[in-house]
């Protein structure tokens, strides 16, 4: 690292010169998307969302969405992987723009090193542009920690990531979520999956997303690629590249009947005519861009964290919370505390030290464990193993299971998906989107699956009889399971969270 930065002289970003301002594309209503919007609508002031907790049908959906698509494709994400997944999403949009459909890309820098040949290669296609948020100055392919090193002067800045997932069609459909573009988020990887959360939004919340990547598209902190990535050949080469590297080498795995709500696979509604949704009152909300430019308290109080938690904390009879990442500050634990004081069920599931793929983040967890079982609530670990042998959500095979869903349910009528951890970063360092869904139908359907992953995927915690620790609880066919320490974790992994432990600064997880 220190042979980087003084290679690369520790340097900044350049300022960025003027770029051209695009706006989202007014809709036509004669598109065949917007025709089954407007067949799908019931009303001009509702939104429509299907749930897509199956990450095949999750994917499945953006790949129709691509196809259909005749006028626009709006998508922004924080991870967009160079694998089978990414590729497969890439091709769609470039096959999209093949036929004159306009192509915005807009993705995070932070992990574009195996992906930004394939993204350049990509716009050596019409109709197609791509530009990434808040990037990297120098050494561009050496990885994260090469990157980092290289802007030991710019850190503040660079430490500024977008969260945010979105993917628009047409300006008439959208997916919104937690998932990121990569094998892993759609149940697709050999050695780790994501049991997590999208949602098909019809209706009047696809003009206010709309609005919100146009935000985001236009930013100051938003580079085109062009800028930053010299391409390697020219167009007709980089053209012959981006379809060799792309091209399927199979055909896809046939789809299953239906999800774990009984719903199937959207094309086949697109194919009707028609889509089958939930109709409510929709809000959807992000983080400014620049977040980075206010100071921690002001960036806070403006974060879609602060909006998120001030509607979940008013809650009156009962509130259900998935986070893979939960570090609930002392803010947090006398939220919690207040809560219970007031009788409210809460109900939180996250990741297991087994399960999370950020051990680090975890330490900043395990210190509130104990206050939020005194708050009275009811806190699930998912397990891995327990993952495995649970199908209802995906075929995880031998791979991990791991909680990346970022969900709410308030009182039974109000819904939260988005992209939203409760953790620091959330609150004052990454851009989030979400949205909150007034619909008692939709809260029914959420708790429905989350139940599944919470009483047949994970560990109920509980503090010991004797009041020494922790116990982990889990009831299968078997009778019930009593653990005394951390579940499925090998002692070395234990050991070392509680050496680091103390050393881990809580605001940068």
């Amino acid at each position: 690292m220190a042979a980087l930065a003084w290679l690369a002289g520790c340097g900044t970003i350049p300022a960025r010169g003027p770029i051209t301002v695009t706006p989202s594309l007014p809709v036509d209503g004669s598109v065949a998307l917007a025709r089954i919007a407007q067949a799908s609508t019931p009303s001009a002031d509702q939104s429509g969302v299907r749930l897509l907790p199956l990450g095949v049908y999750s994917l499945d959906a953006r790949l129709q969405l691509a196809r259909r698509a005749q006028r626009s494709l709006d998508v922004q994400y924080y991870v967009l992987e160079n694998d089978a997944t990414g590729r497969r999403l890439l091709r769609e949009l470039r096959d999209a723009a093949q036929r004159g459909v306009r192509v915005r890309l807009l993705v995070d820098d932070l992990y574009t090193t195996h992906s930004q040949p394939l993204l350049s290669d990509l716009m050596a296609h019409p109709n197609v542009e791509v530009r990434l948020f808040n990037p990297f100055c120098c050494a561009r392919g050496s990885g994260i920690p090469g990157r980092f090193a290289a802007s030991l002067f710019d850190i503040r800045r660079v430490n500024h990531r977008m969260h945010n997932k979105l993917f628009i069609a047409d300006g008439v459909m959208a997916i919104a979520g937690g998932r990121n573009i990569a094998d892993e988020y759609f149940v697709l990887n050999e050695t780790q999956n994501f049991i997590d959360m999208d949602a098909l939004l019809l209706g009047q919340v696809v003009g206010q997303l709309a609005s919100i990547f146009d935000r985001y598209w236009n930013s100051e902190v938003v580079y085109p690629l062009q800028d930053l990535v010299s391409p390697a050949g020219d167009v007709a080469e980089r053209m012959r590249r981006f379809d060799a590297v792309t091209t399927p080498a199979a055909p896809s795995a046939a789809l299953p009947p239906n999800d774990v709500l009984g719903y199937g696979p959207v094309g086949e509604d697109l194919e009707d005519g028609k889509i089958g949704l939930i109709w409510g009152q929709a809000r959807a909300f992000s983080d400014p861009p620049d977040k980075r430019s206010k100071n921690a308290v002001d960036a806070a109080r403006a974060s879609v964290s602060f909006d998120t938690m001030m509607t979940i904390w008013k809650a009156k009879h009962d509130l259900t919370i998935t986070s893979p990442y939960l570090i609930p500050g002392q803010k947090g634990i006398a939220a919690f505390q207040s809560l219970g004081h007031d009788k409210v069920k809460v109900t939180v599931l996250t990741n297991s030290l087994a399960a999370t793929d950020e051990p680090l983040v975890h330490t900043g967890y395990s210190r509130y464990r104990g206050q939020l079982l005194a708050a009275g609530v009811d806190l699930y670990e998912l397990s891995p193993s327990r993952t495995q042998r649970n199908k209802r959500l995906g075929m995880f095979g031998s791979s991990l299971g791991r909680l990346h869903a970022k969900t709410a349910i308030v009182d039974g009528h109000m819904v939260f998906i988005g992209s939203m951890n409760l953790d620091p970063r959330s609150e004052t360092q990454n851009t989030e989107l979400g949205i909150f869904i007034e619909s008692p139908q939709l809260a029914k359907e959420l708790n429905r699956v989350v139940s599944i992953s919470r009483l047949q995927g994970a560990y109920r915690v509980r503090q010991s009889k004797n009041g020494g620790g922790l116990q982990w609880l889990a009831l299968d066919e078997d009778g019930e399971t009593v653990l005394e320490e951390e579940p499925e974790s090998s002692f070395w992994m234990r050991l070392h969270n509680m050496l680091i432990s103390p050393f881990v600064p809580e605001q940068l997880l």
